[in-house]
């Protein structure tokens, strides 16, 4: 998936940077190699084009697609990036960007403000979820686009820019004039206390500040009387490499062996152990994880169940075993090239066969599994795959992502439901409500546990829902919405929550329907036993 920082080999990079134009110079760092002559005949190639053939050809676009068609023979992780998505990539994993610090939607051709980011200069100015944005500089934005968008309120820090907003209840436009700033984007997506003892944290990806994160989200839930955690790694798709490493390592004691890798290379054959005593060795833990959650969420995942430290519960993972690199080329574009693979403390490499590319994600989303608990792994138990034993021996298999300990499949929505999230209705729908409703809502419960335990939607509130899905082509269906009510109701009240207590609205909402959440809570027991044998 993404990304590691380890010494860039040169002679990657002239291969395939510098090659083109050296050609006949190459042999000197590789004598002998006929990699000379296929580079050669590259050039030929590529003058041959650029000097005949009937129309002015781009030379940048052919030699970018020659670089795509070449990767594409490897295997599925590596890619091409080209200059106009690395700074997308590099805000990804460095976790920040300059503007003004608003999610949006541009809704009914409306700029419509999700939510202000927490710390950014829209929040501390006072920019709201549900303002609606008409002009941008004075300059009318009705029919803006999401990219128009991103230029126009991105820019350099300590630039401003200046927004017309409509808000519900006041009649003239309210303007702001705002100065732009570096805006945290945030790993950890939420951290709450599901009850008096026990943690939930929700890590959405592996970037460069994600340790500190976590271990902030774990202190201010200790200091909240957290004795127990459920770390959700669900569609985490990874990221770096040292991050897993430092987060497993908050969970592990000694110098128990987390990860290690092996490439063709020597200088890609690491080892990575548990090096830093942490308060959270003993806490009783269970990962959540699903066929979204990779690479390094499977490190983690990994060791965890390894050691017998915890329990997995949800879905196999993706099944990612291949470390990438990054490196970067003299235009500002980048490849992104798998150099070694990894292996779990038992020495699993979790790869899925890769030979037929279109089969690879295909597979991932056709797989099926059987529900239940799979603490000795019965559910692999007939299949080829390479067998292993953790450290309290238990049968654990490569070959195939992370098996849970325990399985729990993730609900398959309603035609219905699939439909309303679509046409995001959720979303439209709780501007409407809150329109109307704001004012006496926020008074009558002023803070999110209020909310959570008392507010109910009305039985003409949901009439109102589902004729507002009517008129934005989502029909309504009874069946289905018989099969999925509660799911449907704890999405609309999360959905009103998150416009006034942002993440933690959402989660604290919908986490009340999940039932692999909920069938975690039901195993601390089992992970508690776990601890008391380490």
């Amino acid at each position: 998936m993404k990304k590691r920082n380890i010494k860039l080999p040169v002679m990657v990079l002239i291969i395939l940077s510098a090659g083109i134009l050296l050609g006949t110079q190459i042999h000197r760092v590789f004598p002998g190699d006929n990699l000379v002559e296929s580079l050669k005949k590259f050039n030929d190639v590529l003058t041959y084009t650029q000097k005949y053939y009937y129309e002015e050809v781009d030379s940048e676009k052919l030699v970018e697609n020659a670089i795509k068609g070449m990767l594409e023979e490897l295997d599925p992780h590596s890619v091409y990036i080209p200059v106009k998505q690395m700074k997308a990539v590099e805000e990804e994993f460095r976790g920040d960007f300059e503007g003004v610090g608003i999610e949006f939607q541009v809704v009914n051709d409306t700029l419509t403000v999700v939510t202000a980011i927490t710390g950014g200069p829209s929040e501390l100015l006072g920019i709201m979820s549900g303002d609606r944005i008409i002009k941008i500089d004075g300059k009318d934005c009705i029919g803006i686009t999401n990219d128009d968008v991103r230029k126009q309120l991105r820019g350099p820090s300590g630039t401003k820019v200046t927004v017309d907003v409509i808000r519900f209840g006041i009649k003239e436009p309210i303007i702001y004039e705002i100065t732009r700033d570096k805006i945290p984007l945030f790993s950890v997506d939420t951290h709450i206390m599901i009850d008096k003892t026990t943690g939930y944290v929700s890590v959405n990806r592996f970037a460069e500040k994600t340790t500190d994160e976590l271990m902030d989200a774990l202190q201010d839930l200790s200091n909240k009387g957290m004795k127990r955690l459920v770390l959700d790694l669900r569609n985490n798709p990874g990221g770096y490499l040292k991050q897993a490493v430092q987060i497993a390592d908050l969970f592990l004691d000694g110098n128990k062996k987390i990860v290690y890798t092996k490439g063709r290379r020597k200088e890609f054959d690491e080892m990575y152990t548990a090096m830093h005593p942490s308060e959270y060795e003993k806490t009783p833990i269970i990962v959540m994880i699903n066929r979204g959650s990779a690479s390094a969420s499977e490190i983690v995942s990994g060791a965890i169940q390894d050691w017998d430290r915890g329990l997995i519960v949800g879905e196999t993972s993706f099944g990612k075993g291949l470390v990438q690199r990054q490196f970067s080329l003299p235009d500002g574009s980048s490849i992104r090239l798998t150099i070694s693979q990894y292996f779990t403390p038992t020495g699993r490499w979790i790869q899925r066969k890769f030979s037929d590319k279109k089969k690879y994600f295909e597979d991932l989303m056709s797989r099926e599994e059987t529900e239940g608990e799979n603490f000795v792994h019965n559910s692999e138990k007939d299949t080829i795959r390479p067998q292993y034993k953790t450290d309290g021996g238990r049968i654990v298999f490569g070959g195939g992502g992370i098996t849970p300990d325990y399985i729990v499949k993730s609900d398959k929505i309603t035609d219905y439901t699939a439909n309303l999230l679509r046409k995001n209705i959720f979303y439209l729908y709780s501007l409407k409500y809150i329109d109307i409703h704001g004012k006496s809502l926020i008074a009558k419960y002023p803070d999110i546990y209020t909310f959570k335990n008392n507010f109910e939607l009305r039985e003409q509130d949901l009439k109102d829902f589902f004729a507002f899905g009517d008129s934005k082509e989502a029909k309504f269906v009874q069946k289905d919405y018989e099969k999925e009510k509660s799911y449907i109701i704890a999405r609309l009240k999360a959905q009103i929550a998150r416009n006034y207590w942002k993440n933690e609205g959402w989660y604290s909402i919908l986490l009340s329907s999940d039932k692999q959440l909920e069938k975690a809570l039901s195993l601390f027991p089992k992970a508690e036993e776990m601890v008391k044998k380490k």
